[in-house]
C-alpha cells in the first residue's frame, strides 16, 4: 500500500503538487496570450477602419464636387 509517508507516496505527492502548480501557471500564460491576440486584432481593425474612412471620405467629396459643378 502506498501512503504519503512512504518514500514513493511522498514522491507521488510532490509530483501531483508540481503538476497542479504548472497547470495554474499555464492558465495565466494562456490569458496573456489571448489579451495579446485581441490587442493585435483590435489594432488591425482600427487600421482598416481608418483606411476605409479615408477612402470613403475622398469619394464622397469627389461626388459632392461633381454635383456642385453641374
Amino acid at each position: 500500500m502506498i501512503t504519503s509517508t512512504s518514500p514513493l507516496g511522498y514522491l507521488l505527492l510532490l509530483l501531483d503538487v508540481h503538476k497542479t502548480r504548472a497547470a495554474k501557471s499555464e492558465r495565466g500564460a494562456s490569458a496573456v496570450e489571448w489579451v495579446i491576440i485581441a490587442a493585435i486584432v483590435v489594432g488591425i481593425c482600427i487600421v482598416i477602419a481608418g483606411i476605409l474612412k479615408s477612402a470613403l471620405s475622398d469619394e464622397a467629396n469627389e461626388i459632392g464636387n461633381e454635383i456642385r459643378n453641374q
